[in-house]
């Protein structure tokens, strides 16, 4: 290529139907097949593959009115199985990474990565990122390469939906007639961004279609609505306008919080519900490198159930900045048992830690750190659960080799394929 001739264009690459790509690399039988991936406790339905859509069966829709019809439509369900997607999620990221000048992770199934080249060239990026994915991680990704956050979206989409373009959609590639073509004939609410009551805030003004709002006076639209859908009008036009977000080193917040499957009416019930969740959360401060000075712990009822409701939030300032299992799990214990009411039917809990810091940062007198600090628990435990598996270690009933009865519901779930040893593919000649 010669020198000057390069774009500096961005691509969205979005993973098909993720949850079910992910669940068909391990278990090909379900290439073909209707499946949907269910929510916590299998209550609704939260992705689809593409003959569940052909169905009728709607994201939301509650499982247990599409399951007497599963048998008859051949459907398979799965529970969320969020470590495995977790954990295919960084794989697709990783290589996707290789082909950018920057990237920008925007979710668990979309990344958005900077290209240079020439039209060429940006297709061939596109093809290649597609090809690389497909090889290395097994799942199928749409690729959209355009000027503008707003328009590599807009791209990506028309990758998705014309089959002849086999997954790769760079807009300085297609006639400008065929995109103004496009654009003319896509609601404006099929637009990144655009919710359903902007959209009819919008129609209102006469502005039905993606063209139309490219065509608006961005000093008009931040005026009546905001200076984001202003920016959305700038990019449409090929003016890049949303900044890169690189991800944050300061995370403020570090959460673990589950709903149950079955409610917890004790106080030792939720004393043994914190004990577990209070050492899921400090394995996540551990693997992160930080250490927390404040502990959050929460619970609810529901609130449209008959009974007592209680919704208690108690937050612990801890003596110095700490990732010990063992003091943040007899705080949260300690917590939970003064602030939960006996009886009441608990149907969720959490712990939230925040005013996080480095676990390497300042070094505080030997005086006041913990002997078990300078054991580096936290770091034990969180290298033997990945040698061995999250249920190998653990602290009183933390280390429970079969999940309480109250756990989440997972009646459908497929094994962790990439992150537990004893669930690992096993090949059959």
């Amino acid at each position: 290529m010669a020198a000057g001739t390069g774009r500096d264009r961005m691509a969205l690459v979005d993973v098909n139907n993720f949850y079910v790509s992910c669940e068909r690399v391990f278990n090909p039988r379900l290439e073909g097949r209707p499946v949907v991936v269910l929510s916590n406790n299998d209550g609704c339905v939260v992705a689809r593959s593409a003959e569940a859509k052909a169905l009728g069966i709607a994201t939301g829709a509650p499982w247990y009115q599409v399951e007497p019809m599963a048998k008859a439509w051949g459907l398979v369900a799965r529970s969320s199985n969020y470590e495995l997607y977790g954990d295919m999620s960084a794989r697709v990221m990783e290589v996707v990474g290789r082909f950018g000048t920057w990237q920008e992770v925007y979710s668990i199934d979309e990344s958005f990565v900077g290209l240079v080249g020439d039209e060429a060239q940006l297709r061939d990026a596109g093809a290649g990122i597609r090809a690389a994915v497909a090889r290395h991680v097994g799942v199928p990704v749409c690729v959209g390469v355009a000027s503008t956050k707003t328009l590599a979206k807009f791209a990506n989409r028309i990758a998705k939906q014309n089959p002849a373009l086999n997954g790769v959609c760079s807009l300085d590639s297609m006639p400008p007639g065929h995109v103004d073509a496009i654009q003319a004939k896509v609601p404006v609410t099929g637009l990144w961004g655009v919710g359903g009551r902007t959209g009819e805030r919008l129609n209102a003004l006469g502005i039905e279609t993606i063209a139309d709002l490219k065509a608006a006076d961005p000093l008009v639209i931040r005026k009546k609505f905001s200076v984001v859908l202003a920016r959305t009008v700038h990019e449409l036009n090929g003016t890049a306008c949303i900044p890169h977000t690189e991800e944050r080193a300061d995370k403020q917040q570090i959460m673990f919080s589950r709903s149950f499957s079955t409610p917890v009416t004790s106080v030792e019930g939720m004393e043994q519900v914190m004990a577990i969740y209070a050492q899921r959360g400090a394995a996540r401060l551990s693997a992160e490198g930080m250490r927390t000075t404040t502990m959050t712990v929460t619970a609810g009822t529901s609130r449209f159930a008959q009974g007592v409701a209680s919704f208690p939030s108690v937050t612990i300032r801890l003596p110095q900045a700490t990732q010990d299992p063992i003091l943040l799990t007899r705080a949260a214990v300690a917590a939970v048992r003064e602030s939960v009411v006996p009886g009441a039917a608990y149907l969720r809990a959490g712990v939230l830690f925040s005013g996080l810091e480095p676990a390497g940062g300042q070094e505080v007198l030997d005086l006041f750190v913990d002997h078990r600090e300078q054991l580096e628990l936290g770091d034990l435990m969180g290298s033997v659960r990945t040698k061995f598996g999250a249920a190998a270690i653990g602290l009183g009933l933390g280390g429970l080799a079969e999940p309480p009865q109250w756990s989440m519901k997972r009646e459908h779930s497929s094994p962790r394929f990439t992150t537990e040893w004893a669930e690992i593919p096993v090949v059959r000649a």
